[in-house]
């Protein structure tokens, strides 16, 4: 099988690039005690944190988002986070090293992710990414947002740069599904925030790692243009 080449890098932003699972939790919980209830382990939460507010209020309270109290459930989680963006959120270990060589090799590198760009842009700007990031597409960039492959081919088109020359690393299917519509190479980032429902074994991926550092023994000798 012929080896894939990268002359770009794309990232899911939650539990592929950032591990911003502990902030996240920690918005829940506080919502869960505002509302009478105990919090959770962070074990039972992680899994959930790539799949947003909707998905941590259902873990939370065990309700719909037509059942009343959901909105204002919600609302307030994301004005906790919003106000704790960076309280414990980092990059993954090794994820700097990476992102590191790609820069110093002419790589350009960009972050396509689902969370509105109210909550993504103060995020980047605060672990100082904006500069290095070649794009940030948030979820509400373009009409449609992942599994829908419209963001990620913007994210191309900003970067000057082929689908099919570009990878594009995700902790979930429907950034396998994004990535392989737009006919980018797509790696499952296994260390992220796996969730039960979406076992990576059903994903489109074409490669796979365990660690952020895993992805420079798969890239080799990178553009050097």
């Amino acid at each position: 099988m012929h080896k894939p080449t990268a002359d770009a890098v794309l990232f899911d932003l939650d539990g592929t690039l950032a591990d911003t699972g502990p902030d996240l939790a920690f918005a829940l919980n506080e919502t869960l005690r505002y509302f009478g209830h105990e919090p959770l382990d962070y074990a039972l939460i992680r899994p959930v944190v790539s799949h947003g507010g909707i998905a941590l209020i259902r873990l939370g309270f065990g309700i719909e988002p037509d059942n009343e109290g959901f909105e204002e459930r919600r609302e307030y989680l994301l004005k906790i986070y919003a106000d704790n963006l960076l309280r414990e959120t980092r990059l993954f270990p090794g994820m700097d090293e990476v992102l590191t060589t790609l820069e110093s090799d002419g790589t350009p590198w960009g972050i396509v992710t689902n969370k509105p760009a109210w909550l993504t842009d103060p995020l980047i700007d605060a672990m100082t990414l904006r500069e290095r990031a070649a794009c940030v597409i948030s979820g509400d960039t373009c009409p449609n947002r992942k599994p829908h492959p419209e963001p990620i081919l913007h994210a191309c088109k900003l970067m000057e740069r082929l689908p099919t020359e570009t990878w594009y690393i995700g902790d979930a299917g429907r950034d396998m599904q994004a990535g392989r519509a737009a006919g980018c190479t797509t790696v499952a980032a296994l260390y992220g925030y796996l969730h039960p429902e979406d076992p990576p074994d059903k994903w489109p991926s074409d490669l796979s790692i365990d660690h952020p550092r895993d992805l420079l023994a798969l890239l080799g000798p990178v553009n050097t243009n």
